[in-house]
């Protein structure tokens, strides 16, 4: 039977503050992140040939994908508190640059910039809920609500840009994300203790570690697998589109139409995948599953040629991007070791880089070479791959928690941000 709303709300408070500040964060940069969906129409007011659009977007993920390696690092060495401030700040400076950078050189390096800090967020906030959650159960729970709260807000960033774009224009969009940035900034700062982190013990082993780890290296080709499934949502789905003749108003309905599929199934599917964690079995099956059901939706979404179309394939694939980012957290917490997760975590970040830079790729090459039907076909066979990649990787997660157990602490709740407490 379900848990009563008394017994959910009562677990809800139960959260630290420093967590609820941590979502209350992430929606805001989200929601107000409007920098990277609107940068082609920047640059197609800066009257950029496609070559050099792509190769613009293309930094943007190159600087996407060091960040969140570099973040997940400082997360380690530094503390959550300290990246954050220092990540949110350094958006703040570096999307106003972007607005209104025009000449090439100084728009590369602006792009690049602004990748590195527009993810900055989520690999500090994995680590910090994995260090204040030892329980697999609770642990699912806050990190399901972390991804509403992202998702909620890419579709709230979509149909707000799609309105405020014109009124204002695209870089005052960006200042908007600026603002919010540095407005994260200042909740962490408040909000979460400046206590001194512990020292972590991670070293040139945990490094090479990572890199010879089967488990993680599994899990990233079936994350990146169905992430790019997920980027083709904002990537392939506006190309797909403008070849039917529709336009960007008709985007963004399908951005409305995904937001309230989130409001409606993201609360009893984040509590169907809390209790299925509270088992303590791996979520493996579950990212095959995610990955699948991205390479449908997504796949049939090519197919697609009206409005409705296109808006009921972004709702198909709600539930498997809710899905694919609670079961990899889940398993990534498995193979981290406790005093690398800041690490492992920016190393997974890097396969939601890799998935932006490779989803509009993929589409654009097989939109040229068979059209709508090349690309379903692309899409769903990327999303098979991924679920058929995910099956092995329940052993090796097994065998990671062998070498690894995760272990409670001596105090009843750890704080991300402060000082952690000592492993038992």
């Amino acid at each position: 039977m379900p848990a009563p709303p008394a017994a959910i709300a009562a677990r809800l408070r139960r959260w630290p503050a420093p967590i609820w500040t941590l979502l209350a964060g992430t929606f805001l940069v989200r929601g107000l992140g409007f920098s990277y969906p609107f940068l082609p129409y920047r640059l197609h007011d800066l009257h950029l040939d496609t070559r050099t659009v792509s190769t613009v977007l293309a930094v943007f993920g190159g600087g996407w994908l060091l960040g969140s390696i570099v973040c997940g690092w400082l997360a380690d060495r530094i503390g959550h508190r300290a990246t954050l401030i220092t990540a949110m700040l350094l958006a703040g400076a570096s999307l106003p640059l972007l607005a209104q950078a025009a000449a090439l050189p100084a728009l590369f390096a602006a792009t690049f910039t602004a990748g590195a800090v527009y993810d900055a967020a989520r690999p500090v906030v994995t680590a910090a809920i994995a260090d204040a959650f030892p329980d697999d159960g609770v642990r699912a729970s806050v990190n399901a609500w972390r991804h509403f709260c992202v998702n909620a807000g890419a579709a709230v960033a979509g149909t707000a840009g799609g309105m405020l774009a014109g009124p204002l224009g695209i870089p005052a969009l960006m200042r908007i994300n600026a603002a919010a940035c540095v407005l994260f900034a200042f909740l962490v700062w408040h909000f979460l203790p400046a206590g001194k982190p512990e020292p972590r013990t991670t070293g040139p082993h945990e490094y090479r570690a990572a890199l010879t780890d089967r488990g993680l290296w599994l899990l990233l080709l079936t994350s990146l697998c169905a992430l790019t499934c997920i980027a083709s949502l904002f990537s392939a789905l506006p190309m797909l589109m403008a070849q039917d003749g529709l336009t960007a108003a008709d985007y963004g309905w399908t951005q409305t139409t995904a937001a309230a599929a989130v409001l409606v199934i993201s609360p009893p599917l984040n509590r169907w995948l809390t209790r299925h964690c509270e088992g303590g079995t791996p979520m493996t099956y579950l990212l095959a599953v995610s990955s699948a059901l991205l390479g449908t939706s997504l796949g049939a979404a090519a197919l697609a040629s009206t409005t409705p179309d296109y808006s009921a394939a972004a709702a198909l694939a709600v539930p498997g991007e809710v899905m694919v980012f609670v079961a990899a957290s889940d398993i990534l917490n498995r193979l981290a070791p406790p005093t690398a997760r800041g690490l492992y975590a920016g190393v997974w970040g890097t396969t939601l880089a890799a998935a932006i830079i490779i989803a509009p790729t993929l589409a654009g090459w097989a939109l040229g070479h068979g059209g709508d039907q090349l690309a379903a076909a692309t899409i769903f066979t990327v999303g098979l791959l991924g679920a058929a990649l995910a099956w092995p990787l329940a052993g090796l997660v097994r065998l990671a928690e062998l070498q690894h157990p995760i272990t409670l602490p001596p105090t009843t709740t750890a704080v991300p941000g402060a000082e952690t407490p000592k492993e038992a």
